[in-house]
Parts: C-alpha cells; sequence; structure tokens
C-alpha cells in the first residue's frame, strides 16, 4: 500500500482526528466546573476536597495508562486503541448523572483517566504518523491546542448548564454525545496509521544504506 506523509496529503484523516481529540477534551470539560458543587450540594463533601480527590484519582489513572499507551498501540494498533478508549469512557457520564455516593464518582474518574490515557494518546500518535518526523512539533500543538480549547468551552457550557437547569443529569448529556460520537466516529471514519509508520520506517533505512 502506497502512502504519503505530510500534513497537506492527510489533511482529511488528520482534522478527524482533531475533532475526536476535541471531544475527548469535551469529556474533561464536562466535570471540572460543576463536580466541587455536586460534592457539596449532594454528598457534604467540602469543595476543595473534592477537586483533590477526584483530580488526584485522574491524574494517576492516565499517568499509568500513558505509561503503557506506546506499546499498547505497537500491539493492538492505534485505531483499536482509540475504540477501546471511547468504550471505557462511555459508562463515565452515566456514572455521574446516577451516582448516588461519592466513591461512584472517584471511579468515574479512574475511567475517565484511562479513557484520556488511551484516547488523547493514540490521536497523538496517530496525527505524527501522518504527517511524519518534520511535522511531530506542529501536530502536537494542534492536538494540544485543540483538547484543552475543548475542554474550557464545555466546562463553560455544563456550567451555564447547571445554573439554568441543575447539576444533574443534564450538563452530564454532553458527554453521553461526545462518547457516541467518539466511538462511531473512531470506528467507521478513523483508519489506522500503522502504513503510515512503515513508510517513515522504510525510508529512513533506506536514507542510511
Amino acid at each position: 500500500m502506497e502512502v504519503k506523509l505530510g500534513l497537506k496529503e492527510n489533511w482529511k484523516q488528520f482534522t478527524l482526528l482533531v475533532i475526536i481529540n476535541a471531544f475527548v477534551g469535551g469529556m474533561v470539560g464536562l466535570e471540572r466546573t460543576i463536580l466541587p458543587q455536586i460534592a457539596e450540594a449532594d454528598f457534604g463533601i467540602a469543595a476543595k476536597t473534592a477537586i483533590l480527590s477526584f483530580i488526584v484519582v485522574f491524574g494517576i489513572s492516565k499517568a499509568i495508562t500513558n505509561y503503557y499507551t506506546g506499546a499498547f498501540a505497537n500491539r493492538i494498533g492505534r485505531k483499536n486503541l482509540l475504540v477501546i478508549g471511547w468504550l471505557i469512557g462511555l459508562p463515565v457520564p452515566l456514572i455521574l448523572i446516577y451516582a448516588t455516593d461519592w466513591n461512584w464518582i472517584i471511579a468515574a474518574n479512574m475511567l475517565l483517566g484511562i479513557n484520556q490515557g488511551l484516547t488523547w494518546s493514540s490521536t497523538v500518535v496517530m496525527k505524527i504518523d501522518l504527517v511524519g518526523s518534520k511535522n511531530r512539533g506542529l501536530a502536537m500543538g494542534i492536538n494540544e491546542s485543540a483538547g484543552y480549547l475543548a475542554v474550557g468551552i464545555v466546562a463553560f457550557l455544563t456550567g451555564w448548564m447547571a445554573s439554568e437547569y441543575g447539576l444533574r443529569p443534564y450538563p452530564f448529556y454532553l458527554g453521553i454525545a461526545f462518547a457516541i460520537v467518539g466511538i462511531m466516529s473512531s470506528y467507521f471514519l478513523v483508519k489506522d496509521t500503522v502504513h503510515h509508520v512503515n513508510s517513515e520506517i522504510n525510508a529512513s533505512q533506506i536514507k542510511k544504506l
């Protein structure tokens, strides 16, 4: 299979991955504004304690997942890893809607950390695969910008929805939509970039000869 590296040559897949990573970021923004309020209103937990607990659990689970993502990507494929990450993230908004105990919120953030580790990292790797080593920094920059912009926008939207319609369940309906669209687009539209990786490796080996 003949493939070409570069942003211009692969702009359709690259743009799709940028959009998907925006949904990934949206999953984080989903809870950042309103979880501390839910902790106080529904569970009687101080906001600072709540912020510390769910962010620490999220960070640890994401860090551990990131550590193994590279090996998993090579073993089972980038696209498969992306889809698995979305499947793991799918229950998160549902748990946040129906949780009757703070431990369920912690469990949801553990799943969210794994979701972020798999999906965010795999979109980064796939973008780098598409553009090649020369444009690696550009791919990283676009990926991070899209993801964190989505975090901010969704955090604002969920805060507004919470003020208008209550803390639960309406703000978390966004997360259900993000997860479904993320899974469907990742499975049906994203193409694995393994051929781009092989092309770059072969080109590198030829230059060394």
